[in-house]
């Protein structure tokens, strides 16, 4: 799918992405659970539509589905925005926990409290989803300025690189025809030689500093990968490969951006698994905890820290700078907070234990976030 230009595209994929986040949620959500709550408008006396037993209250006694079907678009309207928002009243019993009480909310749920909360994969998945939406949409973290694309000023930098450019050509033509006729004349070349060597390395300068302009392709022969590992026919095609990715994506960051969106929705999950190694290993010695105490941890956590870039954005750019320096404080000091309150609460933790976990899980987030973004980055440089 391609941008048109006006983002639009990308609102509508956004729009889309955050339902189907919704419906997938609520759809773990409810696997293998039977609706806990009444609809006034019941069939009893009649046969279930799905299984054909005998109705006798608001759900089928045997497979769980609602006596009275909605077949108007006023009952599908509800369906989706229940489906995305609602999760049977336990979103927002779990949210205040999630927020203010992780390690109680984490510890209750793996010892067996499951029906007042949303399970962790149905929040990841509305959370995550939710974040890339608002991300990618709102400017909260940056102001307008930096956010704007400024064309007219990579346009003016282009040109004045190719004016100086074209300076320097014509003072090295002028030098090479100077010393030309000095030398013919029997005369002193080394002081032109000098300003002759100026020149050229000034112009080489300019040249690859005019290859790093957004928008302007550079030459793929300029590029050359030295390694003594490898030939240089083989040096030539890696670096011929790489130039391109690298012209590609400097031409049009949109897309790349497009591409790098559209895989985080895909691969966000990588992150889970990608953090239960390090878990595991700082709880190795402590039997009692195993690697589905660690999935609800972590499943929880990036729950929470994806709601809570979801906040900070909003509040960026709703207050202006004030708010953008409330983001981006908080964005540093809330996460330890929250993941010392997890690791303490959830695996009943001492003070001291629960700070030096804390301290190492901060650097397992860093070594995570790097090997996530990477992993999209090279996701959204292939073809």
């Amino acid at each position: 799918m391609t941008d048109r230009g006006d983002g639009s595209m990308d609102s509508i994929d956004d729009v889309g992405a955050l339902v189907t986040a919704g419906m997938a949620a609520r759809t773990v959500e409810h696997a293998g659970q039977t609706p806990g709550h009444a609809d006034a408008h019941h069939l009893q006396g009649h046969d279930c539509a799905n299984c054909g037993a005998r109705l006798t209250g608001d759900y089928c006694q045997a497979c769980g589905q609602a006596a009275h079907l909605h077949r108007d678009m006023v009952g599908f309207a509800h369906d989706v925005l229940h489906g995305v928002f609602h999760f049977d009243g336990k979103f927002w019993s779990t949210l205040p926990l999630l927020a203010f009480q992780p390690g109680r909310l984490t510890r209750r749920y793996i010892d067996g409290e499951r029906a007042k909360f949303v399970t962790p994969m149905a929040m990841f998945l509305f959370s995550v989803f939710l974040m890339f939406l608002v991300v990618g949409n709102v400017p909260g973290w940056f102001s307008p300025d930096e956010v704007e694309a400024k064309g007219p000023s990579v346009e003016v930098a282009r040109q004045d690189i190719a004016q100086s450019i074209g300076r320097g050509q014509a003072r090295l033509d002028r030098l090479v025809a100077q010393r030309t006729t000095v030398a013919r004349a029997g005369g002193d070349t080394a002081p032109i030689d000098r300003k002759l060597a100026e020149t050229r390395n000034a112009l080489r300068g300019l040249r690859v500093a005019e290859r790093f302009i957004p928008g302007q392709a550079a030459d793929a022969a300029k590029l050359r990968v030295t390694s003594p590992l490898l030939g240089a026919a083989a040096q030539d095609r890696t670096g011929t490969w790489l130039q391109q990715k690298f012209d590609h994506a400097r031409e049009n960051p949109k897309l790349l951006f497009y591409k790098m969106k559209s895989s985080g929705y895909k691969y966000s999950w990588a992150l889970i698994p990608m953090s239960l190694p390090f878990l595991w290993a700082m709880f190795a010695w402590r039997r009692r905890f195993g690697l589905y105490d660690h999935a609800v941890f972590a499943t929880y956590s990036i729950a929470f820290m994806s709601l809570l870039v979801v906040v900070l954005t909003l509040v960026g750019w709703t207050f202006g700078s004030f708010g953008r320096t409330i983001a981006w404080g908080a964005l540093f000091l809330v996460p330890p907070v929250h993941m010392y309150k997890q690791l303490r609460h959830g695996y009943e933790l001492r003070r001291f234990s629960a700070f030096w976990r804390t301290v190492a899980l901060l650097h397992v987030v860093s070594f995570t976030s790097l090997a996530f973004f990477l992993l999209l980055l090279s996701l959204g440089l292939a073809d």
